[in-house]
């Protein structure tokens, strides 16, 4: 393709020029909570410090943290820095663990997302030319509407499909001829399941030649999981509620991390545990403050997402700097007989295995005063043929490979293909039973 910028200006200018005019939106974004944002000009008492204070871009650590906690402590408007009729659209996240947080957007910050949307498509070789299967849900979830916005920005023709009703998707993306698929990782996976049972093939039968994903962590081989199924090229975009919806971020065709766009975020890596900033290029925390919101505006959020930031220009000519991809969050960790256990180890064992498919679930009980660990995998169909002995020895495998990264030995439970429960949104990997709560 001819032209891989939709605004090439911006998104290959000079790092020193971009760092210029992140402290010019910077200085003006910490007055404008200080004038504008109750919350925030305590928070600045509190810490002793004034807009004065913050002379570089370096001082932005002097400004306190804001976390999910903040947000929903001041549920539904209390951190919303402007009168509620300039508010033109809301959106919240689940609300699963508490007060749900809410995204307040005006008519201003409606045009940044749904310009971050287009710049983040267009990175990945979307055009005005595709047909966009939209999978995302539509509603107070901003996956849906945000991709919607930023593809009709750039003039592709949008399938706003939503979730659910599998077979009728396959259907519709067959007939309507579409090229791009966006959905979360585990649906596309659940996707390309579903096509193979119905003796589809996405490189024959479909025109879709790519895939955006994200709204749930994915490994690396995830992303080979899906085009290995569906016969397209994976990209990952991320987002978070807090900051706009999706469009914070996204992979270009290098594959090589997802560009920031830092003309209207300002990142920050930092010690989960301590709050120390790190250099780029070592793995934390990362930290994100709004440069040009205005409806509700956010200094230093803590995303609890860990990653790492590279700063080295992307051979594809953009010069935003870039997080790998999200390993996992610090508060997905699970303490297991003492042992601190993520997710994405799990995930990383489970993908290491060809004879399983992508679906498995880690259940943590405590019946008695020993937490029980366990691990349920589902084999692929080849893999049925398999004998009772092997069938033994590879669980064998599994529990020892699991118990070389964690530590601890798990019980491994495998199921046939499709045993384990799909999801047409965020996939449901941990059961936590320990508290009472799935």
């Amino acid at each position: 393709m001819a032209n891989l910028y939709w605004n090439k200006k911006i998104e290959t200018i000079p790092r020193n020029e971009l760092e210029k005019h992140q402290f010019k939106l910077l200085k003006n974004l910490v007055k404008y909570c200080y004038d504008n944002s109750k919350f925030y000009r305590n928070q600045f008492k509190k810490a002793g410090i004034t807009p004065d204070d913050i002379k570089t871009l370096k001082d932005a650590q002097k400004i306190p943290f804001t976390s999910k906690f903040d947000l929903r402590d001041n549920y539904p408007f209390g951190m919303v820095a402007v009168p509620p009729v300039e508010i033109v659209e809301l959106h919240a996240s689940s609300g699963t663990t508490g007060n749900p947080v809410v995204g307040a957007y005006t008519q201003n910050d409606m045009d940044v997302w749904t310009e971050l949307m287009a710049r983040s498509l267009y990175a990945t070789g979307v055009r005005k030319e595709d047909i966009m299967h939209n999978a995302y849900g539509y509603g107070l979830f901003t996956g849906g509407l945000g991709f919607h916005y930023g593809a009709q920005k750039i003039g592709t023709t949008v399938l706003p499909i939503s979730g659910g009703m599998t077979e009728r998707q396959i259907k519709l993306m067959k007939d309507l001829g579409s090229t791009v698929l966006c959905c979360t990782p585990s649906y596309a996976i659940y996707l390309g399941e579903t096509m193979a049972q119905g003796g589809i093939n996405p490189k024959k039968d479909l025109k879709i030649r790519m895939g955006l994903f994200g709204a749930e962590p994915w490994s690396e081989k995830i992303r080979e999981r899906i085009e290995e199924k569906l016969q397209i090229e994976a990209f990952d975009i991320y987002g978070l509620t807090e900051l706009c919806g999706p469009g914070v971020s996204v992979e270009c065709s290098e594959h090589k991390g997802l560009h920031i766009w830092e003309d209207h975020f300002l990142i920050e890596t930092v010690d989960p545990k301590t709050g120390e900033v790190l250099p780029a290029g070592e793995e934390g925390e990362l930290v994100f403050t709004t440069l040009t919101k205005t409806g509700l505006p956010i200094l230093r959020f803590r995303t609890r997402d860990i990653s790492v930031i590279e700063n080295e220009q992307c051979s594809c000519g953009r010069t935003h700097s870039r997080m790998l991809r999200v390993t996992g969050r610090s508060d997905d960790m699970l303490i297991i007989r003492g042992v601190n256990v993520f997710p994405s180890q799990i995930e990383y064992v489970i993908m290491g295995f060809p004879e399983l498919e992508a679906q498995y679930q880690i259940i943590v009980e405590r019946p008695d005063a020993l937490d029980v660990f366990t691990i349920k995998a589902e084999l692929t169909e080849a893999s049925m043929k398999l004998s009772q002995n092997e069938i033994e020895k590879l669980k064998l495998n599994i529990r020892h490979k699991v118990n070389n990264v964690t530590g601890i030995s798990p019980i491994v439970e495998l199921a046939k293909p499709g045993e384990l429960p799909r999801t047409v949104g965020k996939a449901k990997r941990v059961l936590d039973m320990r508290s009472g709560k799935i």
